[in-house]
């Protein structure tokens, strides 16, 4: 049985990766570049924004070092999510439901711990989770498996007693690494087949991983 659930943040619990890929959007049409959402999902969909900076001014030749289009993209980011970010369909509902049924719940992202809090105040579900873990804590983030390994020391369980929610393919990856069995929420980008491959299950929305955790025995 799933002792305790662990949630990713950006495009698995809030809606940020559109917000993302409406900043890299903007910043590209002030030097005259098309930016399609298929470029998006493709080459920056679920990477850290350090990496997207400096990818960005490479790919595109901006005249920026990568520090300061991360500034921009930063500084942008901080004015859309003041206007609010809506929570992904279902998460509320699975929430609930892991607090009825009185399993363990954290979350495991690259984000800062400022940010992240902030995003789920908006919303009221911040109380739903005991453990956090935020950028800087561990040495190596995902793929490497250790942002999900500390969730589960977090918890104090083992990593088969968790479940791992992810939406991108460097934290299928990671869950996968850490030996935690994972369900993929896609998000803007389905992740390749090779990825699924290695998933407990595929849900549309939050909300539908209720019946996969309602089946578990023991």
């Amino acid at each position: 049985m799933v002792q305790a659930v662990i949630f990713d943040l950006d495009g698995l619990l809030v809606d940020t990766e559109i917000i993302c890929y409406q900043i890299l959007k903007e910043i590209l049409a002030r030097f005259g570049h098309p930016f399609a959402l298929e470029e998006y999902t493709r080459s920056f969909s679920g990477k850290p924004e350090t990496v997207n900076a400096a990818q960005l001014v490479e790919a595109y030749k901006l005249p920026w070092t990568a520090e300061e289009a991360l500034e921009r993209i930063l500084r942008r980011e901080e004015e859309l999510h003041a206007q609010g970010v809506e929570l992904k369909p279902g998460a509320k509902e699975l929430l609930a439901y892991l607090q009825e049924t009185g399993r363990g719940v954290a979350m495991a992202s690259s984000s800062t711990r400022e940010r992240a809090l902030n995003l789920l105040d908006q919303h009221g579900v911040t109380g739903y989770f005991q453990q956090f873990v935020f950028a800087g804590e561990v040495e190596r983030g995902k793929p490497a498996p250790d942002v999900f390994l500390k969730a589960c020391e977090k918890l104090g369980r083992a990593p088969g007693d968790c479940l791992v929610l992810e939406d991108s393919e460097a934290g299928i990856q990671a869950a996968y690494a850490a030996g935690i069995p994972v369900i993929c929420v896609p998000d803007l980008k389905t992740p390749e087949r090779r990825f699924l491959d290695l998933t407990a299950a595929v849900c549309p929305s939050l909300d539908k991983v209720i019946p996969y955790l309602s089946n578990q025995k023991g």
